[in-house]
């Protein structure tokens, strides 16, 4: 079976993931022990960026491992409904029409998403068959399908009956654009210039005043009470008197509470229990009314001053710092750098806003959580997340369930007109379980549940609970999730909350966490910054317009586009070529490590497309050489076994031991550093320059040629499952053409067995004399290239003193010594005989002689020498005077700074072994 001599990954990685998707390979075998991972589900109106291809690449091997290793194995795949992701990109479509979606009306909206969602949710499911994710699609599960959604008022009923669940009046993040509340997960603090305002509070007997700083002088309409710490003595006689409130007509108490830091500001704090998640708790322990200043759309209510109602909240504060300045109560303005929350979605501030909404009490759920990392039923890899876990699980609080959005799973809360509430699965089962009227009037509650409500329930709402499903009683507990630390507390932990809760069981033994992909430089991936890529941009390629205007789409400065675009232009002038997913996957594999953030360097995927080609081009190599001959599939048939074979049999033992290793450890970037080296190094490199003389030699007997046949296939073959869940695609193809050369049968390499060592091939002894001539010819080889000798010249080399070892392994190998190091004769001198004026290595007790009279002219050779000696001279001067220079040190960027010193290093460096060479030309 031929193979094309150029590998254009293109032309075969979208016809195999067919094949195997039609196939059904993805689908569990139902047989061997059960392996089940659930995928993080996705949005369903997202695609697929970095941090999706990265954690997705990994559970895939994982899966195709564990598939190959006999286990019954489900990658359990599906969406997520995302709440408010997917209701803005609606309303955004309907903005566009000039409508809004209270124009549509609920019922019309929410069919309106649907329609949405059978349109375009199904980009991400595309990308993941891209990268080669091989998850049983038959089993797709969303979020909000009759199923799941069942699942998800099962669990808000139990809940609930059990007090778990509560309505109640407490702060919430809030997003006055999109109008709910949102988790802190979607809440983006980033520092933003801003400036802090020195209030004069009057005291109300009009004596004096205390002076308050503040970022947000607006708030001051809502302050109950101006705080100071109990044992600040500039204070303390202020303690219990009243201050006049600024703007208004009440006055509030000074009070003494450990929160205030003394050192920070004035020393004194106002509180504003109703606009700030910490004054509230000061201002609950001192039994203070909290007094709500905004509407939910951040204009100011009310509860202020008449001249201030109805102001937006910005144009508030204008107004009111204005005001204080007349009134003579502005001490002083200071610019000052701030975390201001923004929604991730809206781009607005968000407001901390006091609302009725719906809460789990999480304490009770999260004790037996704390209980199973504890004593070890559930292991984070690796084990330091352990502490991040504890420490938010220890000081846990109730969590807000509830969201004032249209699309996602409504509260199964149904009023009557005097307010009682009931909860049920729909109108009908309410009125069945309370025992209520058919006439009486009923309302469901208009709030959805958070998006990470139903989230909590995936590892056994998309396996069938609460019916008792085959998967259900096959697949759980799973046995891995795959995630990045930053949804720990969002989704790691309420999972395990729910499924213990509900299941009595954990809901994974394992739980591996990721770090972060960042770019190059270690910034975060951002539309804003304009460093993102689309891992489907690398696996096909993109031109630089597209990349520019991909990168640019949709910025509403100006100037950010033409930086971005500035920048893309000098990144990537030629835009992205197509690196193929087996490059891409690859990749991935290798960054990942334990690290807290990842940096991705587009040039570490060149590279490993450069490992494609070298993998391709040895399968051509072995095919040549072994199709239509004898390669020994015939176990009958008589074989001799070569030190290269016995040598190369023995170190991919070793090598399948690392990758087994590896993977227990989920240490894929050791995984993939194991397989690179043998594949490129051992392999590649050293094996099949080492099978030419005996496939080219008129003294190979059939045995011989047999045996290094018979290995060059069946370690190619063992090579390509080992490699197969990093890199499936390329495996798969020359699979398919070595396969029959090896006896093996099947109809994919994806579900042949993963290679397991075999001790009877481990041949230490072949190790080290194979070792032995790979030094010796290393050192060789050296010579020639620093003494720029032509590789295809023949020389003679003398060997002196020496082990009887290193003899020995002269005698038995002289012929592979001579044709890997291009030797015309090696002799051996006296251990006190002089040498000729010779070039010299060494290899450990053995010496190394090339005579290179002849070889070389001296003066040509040593004038070519003191050219390029004194060019580097030059470079190493200028290099030499800036470093000297403390104004470049001191003021250049450091990393530009630690490449000029480098750079000084690597030229002293070559300098030092251009002089040696020029002195052993000298001696000539």
């Amino acid at each position: 079976m031929t193979i094309d001599k150029t590998y254009h990954p293109q032309s075969i990685e979208q016809h195999w993931y067919q094949t195997w998707e039609n196939s059904g390979y993805f689908a569990p075998s139902g047989h061997g022990e059960p392996y089940c991972i659930m995928l993080p589900p996705p949005n369903v109106t997202g695609s697929l960026h970095m941090g999706h291809g990265f954690g997705f690449t990994l559970i895939d091997v994982l899966i195709r491992y564990q598939r190959m290793c006999g286990k019954n194995t489900l990658w359990q795949t599906g969406t997520d409904h995302a709440g408010i992701a997917t209701q803005m990109v609606v309303e955004r479509k309907l903005n566009a029409q000039h409508k809004t979606r209270h124009d549509l009306g609920r019922e019309a909206f929410v069919k309106k998403i649907w329609e949405w969602k059978e349109e375009s949710g199904g980009q991400i499911t595309r990308q993941l068959r891209r990268l080669g994710a091989s998850m049983d699609w038959q089993r797709e599960r969303f979020t909000m399908d009759p199923e799941l959604s069942y699942a998800v008022r099962e669990v808000f009923i139990r809940l609930y009956e059990e007090g778990l669940i509560y309505r109640g009046k407490r702060l919430v993040n809030w997003d006055p654009v999109l109008l709910t509340a949102i988790s802190d997960l979607e809440v983006i603090n980033e520092e933003e210039d801003g400036k802090l305002w020195h209030i004069r509070y009057p005291l109300a007997n009009g004596k004096d005043h205390i002076i308050v700083a503040t970022t947000r002088p607006e708030t001051l309409l809502g302050d109950v009470a101006i705080a100071v710490h109990p044992d600040d003595e500039r204070y303390k006689h202020l303690v219990g008197k009243q201050v006049q409130l600024p703007l208004t007509d009440r006055t509030i108490p000074v009070i003494a509470d450990n929160y205030v830091d003394p050192l920070f500001g004035t020393g004194c704090v106002k509180i504003t229990p109703a606009h700030d998640f910490n004054d509230y708790a000061v201002g609950a322990r001192h039994g203070f009314e909290p007094i709500n200043i905004f509407t939910p759309t951040a204009h100011l209510n009310e509860n202020t001053p008449p001249a201030y109602q109805g102001m937006e909240r910005f144009k508030a504060r204008e107004q009111i710092v204005k005001d204080l300045e007349a009134h003579g109560l502005i001490e002083k303005v200071d610019k000052h750098k701030l975390k201001v929350p923004r929604g991730d979605r809206s781009h607005t501030v968000i407001e901390p806003y006091l609302t009725y909404q719906w809460y789990v009490q999480s304490k009770p759920l999260a004790e037996p959580a704390i209980r199973a990392v504890e004593n070890g039923d559930i292991r984070f890899v690796p084990d330091n997340w352990n502490k991040t876990y504890f420490q938010w699980m220890h000081n846990i609080e109730d969590w807000c369930i509830s969201r004032q959005l249209w699309w996602g799973h409504r509260i199964p809360v149904w009023y009557d007109e005097s307010g009682k509430s009931y909860v049920g699965h729909d109108e009908s089962d309410v009125r069945q379980r309370y025992q209520l009227a058919e006439d009486l009037p009923l309302k469901q509650d208009e709030d959805v549940l958070d998006t990470w409500f139903s989230s909590a329930l995936w590892p056994f709402s998309s396996l069938g609970w609460p019916e008792q499903t085959a998967d259900f009683k096959t697949f759980f507990p799973t046995n891995v999730l795959v995630t990045g630390f930053d949804i720990i507390f969002f989704w790691v932990a309420r999972m395990i909350m729910m499924s213990l809760k509900f299941t009595g069981r954990v809901p994974f033994q394992q739980v591996y966490i990721t770090g972060l992909i960042r770019d190059a430089e270690g910034h975060k991936m951002s539309k804003s910054k304009g460093n993102v890529l689309d891992p489907i941009d690398l696996i096909d390629g993109i031109s630089l317009d597209e990349l520019v205007q991909k990168r640019t789409y949709g910025l509403m400065q100006p100037v950010m586009a033409q930086k971005i675009t500035k920048a893309t232009q000098k990144e990537f002038p030629e835009g992205i070529p197509g690196y193929g997913t087996d490059a891409l996957r690859f990749t991935f594999c290798s960054v990942a490590s334990y690290t807290r953030e990842i940096r991705f360097d587009i040039n570490r995927l060149a590279g490993y497309r450069n490992f494609c080609n070298k993998l391709w081009n040895a399968s051509r190599y072995v095919l040549m050489n072994t199709e239509g001959h004898d390669t020994g599939s015939d176990p009958t048939a008589a074989m001799a076994f070569s030190l290269p074979d016995r040598w190369i049999l023995s170190r991919l033992q070793n090598t399948i031991e690392e990758a087994h290793a590896a993977l227990q450890q989920y240490r894929f970037d050791l995984l993939a550093q194991a397989l690179y080296d043998f594949t490129w190094n051992e392999f590649c490199d050293w094996y099949l320059e080492l099978s030419k003389p005996i496939l080219t030699s008129q003294e190979s007997t059939t045995e011989q040629l047999r045996g290094t046949r018979h290995t060059l296939v069946n370690v190619l073959e063992t090579l390509l499952r080992l490699l197969h869940p990093l890199m499936p695609f390329i495996t798969e193809e020359i699979w398919q053409r070595i396969a029959p050369l090896t006896g093996k049968e099947g109809k994919t390499i994806m579900l042949q067995s993963y290679p397991q060592p075999d001790s009877r091939f481990i041949n230490e002894t072949a190790v080290r004399e194979l070792e032995w001539i790979k030094q010796v010819v290393i050192a060789i080889r050296t010579i020639r290239s620093e003494m720029n000798i032509s590789p295809g010249k023949q020389l003679s080399v003398l060997f002196r003193k020496g082990t009887e070892s290193d003899k020995h392994n002269t005698e038995q190998h002289q012929h592979l010594l001579m044709t890997l190091a291009k030797l015309a004769s090696i002799n051996w001198l006296l251990a006190d005989e002089t040498p000729p004026q010779a070039a010299t290595a060494f290899v450990s007790e053995l010496e190394i002689f090339i005579p290179l009279a002849g070889f070389i002219n001296k003066e040509e050779e040593s004038a070519r020498l003191n050219k390029e000696i004194g060019k580097l001279q030059k470079d190493l001067s200028l290099i030499e005077n800036k470093l000297n220079n403390p104004q470049f040190v001191d003021k250049a960027p450091a990393e530009v700074v630690a490449k000029e010193r480098a750079r000084q290093e690597e030229l002293t460096s070559t300098l030092f072994k251009l002089r040696k060479r020029l002195e052993q030309v000298m001696a000539f």
